[in-house]
């Protein structure tokens, strides 16, 4: 069984997939809708602005076949903008139609943003800790406050808090991942986050075997 990791021209492709093959994960990069479609297993990576990124799954033929896979209960995986395309709308550069996957909104930043007393850069850049809200299988293996690589300017707000994973302090808690059912989306970078990226990584590869415990919800 392959993971497979949609390529619509805007992603961090490479580092994805070498991360999936180094925890034993057979990845096949792809942009054939029907190939995407019929994926035992999905990653959704990203990067780039939200509008952009909905633009070109679009005009690869992507959008149906994601949002598909990403209702239907098999194992997924979305990255950074692969986790805020999932919530109804995003409002980088206007308001822009997300996948509709979950609910909720997908909001920047403030501008006047302090964290630990001090003006806080926007985005969002760097190793920060994560906090775990509830018991996600893919996390199985990650310790609770442990820190991931993030670059973000924008973050998801979910309509329903039963959803999040896990949340990280920048200013105030905001959620970091989201988990439900066998799907789970995350703002940091797994693939760029060392030896706990690979633990995450590890945890999705076991879900998509059906090795994992009981998914959320």
């Amino acid at each position: 069984m392959d993971v497979v990791v949609v390529d619509y021209g805007m992603g961090n492709l490479r580092s994805v997939s070498k991360a999936l093959e180094a925890v034993g994960a057979p990845t096949v990069v792809s942009r054939d809708p029907a190939r995407v479609r019929d994926a035992r297993a999905l990653v959704l990576p990203g990067v780039g602005a939200f509008g952009d990124c909905m633009a070109n799954l679009e005009a690869y033929r992507l959008l149906d076949a994601v949002r598909d896979v990403a209702l239907s209960g098999r194992p997924f995986l979305g990255i950074c903008l692969g986790y805020q395309l999932l919530f109804d709308e995003g409002e980088e550069f206007g308001r822009h139609p997300g996948l509709g996957v979950l609910k909720g909104r997908v909001v920047r930043f403030p501008h006047d943003l302090v964290d630990g007393g001090v003006r806080a850069k926007v985005p969002h850049m760097g190793w920060n800790r994560i906090r775990k809200a509830a018991p996600t299988p893919v996390l199985a293996e990650v310790p609770d406050g442990s820190h991931f690589y993030f670059v973000h300017s924008y973050y998801p707000v979910p309509e329903d808090p039963d959803v999040v994973a896990t949340t990280t302090e920048y200013g105030f808690p905001f959620a970091s991942s989201v988990a439900r059912g066998n799907l789970f989306a995350c703002q940091f970078h797994p693939e760029k986050s060392q030896k706990v990226g690979l633990a995450l990584l590890r945890g999705f590869w076991k879900m998509a075997k059906g090795e994992a415990g009981t998914p959320r919800r």
